[in-house]
Formats: structure tokens, sequence, C-alpha cells
């Protein structure tokens, strides 16, 4: 993706992009891209996708629309490892600052979608009524903010691995400190039994 400053784009041509990446227009998309504009200004990051794009961690919390709003606003990634998905199922992000340790875990309000009927009363559509209405609804209505503490170990932070160990029941190379502990030996979480397939 091409450099851009989000906050110095009009909130539409912001849009735009998210909707280009994403793929269509959506209320999720609206609710990611004013989440990670607040999240952002909480711990001072003010251009991400440049000089401070090494400064901070987004951690969301739900495999949906909004995150990828939250992925295009920020620039985070887990490619980077800039961004780190828990699955959760929760409407959330908490940002991270890497220089001053300061995180805000934002969490998207249910009942603003009951809210958003005040504002597009008139439309009956409430796909429609909720895109419109969280481009223009303040963000205390939309947003719980909590200012936490985030548990960062080295592994988790960018940059190359910083630990490497071998499972020792198929031999597969596990890293940045994902393996499995079990009665003194080292194993990978298919090996350990935490697994998502099984083999055919």
């Amino acid at each position: 993706m091409s450099y851009f400053n989000p906050f110095e784009l009009s909130f539409e041509a912001l849009l735009e992009i998210c909707k280009e990446r994403h793929g269509h227009l959506c209320a999720g998309q609206v609710l990611g891209a004013r989440l990670a504009l607040l999240g952002l200004d909480l711990i001072g990051i003010k251009d991400p996708y440049g000089k401070d794009r090494k400064k901070f961690l987004v951690y969301v919390e739900i495999d949906r629309c909004a995150t990828d709003a939250i992925q295009t606003v920020t620039g985070a990634s887990l490619g980077k490892r800039t961004m780190k998905y828990l699955d959760f199922g929760i409407m959330a992000a908490t940002f991270l600052n890497l220089e001053t340790g300061k995180a805000f875990r934002v969490i998207a309000k249910e009942e603003a979608k009951e809210s958003a009927k005040r504002y597009f009363p008139d439309l009956e559509s409430p796909a429609l009524r909720e895109l419109s209405a969280y481009k223009i609804m303040p963000l205390e209505e939309l947003f719980e903010v909590k200012e936490v503490k985030v548990k960062l170990r080295e592994v988790d932070l960018p940059g190359k691995p910083r630990q490497k160990v071998i499972c020792e029941a198929c031999g597969i190379v596990v890293r940045d400190g994902r393996q499995v502990e079990k009665e003194g030996k080292v194993f990978c979480k298919i090996c350990a039994g935490l697994g998502y397939f099984e083999e055919v």
C-alpha cells in the first residue's frame, strides 16, 4: 500500500482507501476507521505510515470488517508483527506506544446501533442507517476507552525472530516463544495437541 497519512486526509477520502482495500464500504469499515484514528491519537501517533511506523502495536480482538479498516488506517499488519490478532470475538482494539508504554483499549459500544436511529430515523435499512450515522456520531457514543497496561514479551516485538526452537516430536522450527513445554520436552502446538486440523 502506498504511503499516506490518515490524519491529513478527509474522512471520506480515508473511507475510499478502506473500501478499496476491503472490497466494499460498510458500517464496520466506518467504525474501524474511526476506532483506528482515535486509538492512534490516544497514544500520540501522528504519522503511522511514516516516521511513527515502528513506534506502536495494535491488538485486534475480532476478525470482522472493522479489522481491515484498522489495518488500512494504521498500516499495522500481521506480517510486519505490528498487528496482533486475538480471537476474542469482541469489537475492540488496543493501541500501544512502544516508546512510552502508554496503551488504550477502544471498545465499540453495542448500543451505538440503537443510537444510530436518532440520527437517520427515515432510513429503513439498518445497515445503511448505521453506515451513515457512524460517520457523524460523537466518539463517546461509539466507543468506550480504557487506559491499560499491555503484557508485552520481547518475543512479540517486531523485527527478527528472537527465539527459535525445534519441536522434539516432528522436528519443525517454532519461532518467537510459541512452543509448548511438557515434561521437560519442547513441542510445537500441533504436536502438543493444540492443532486446528487433523491429517487425512
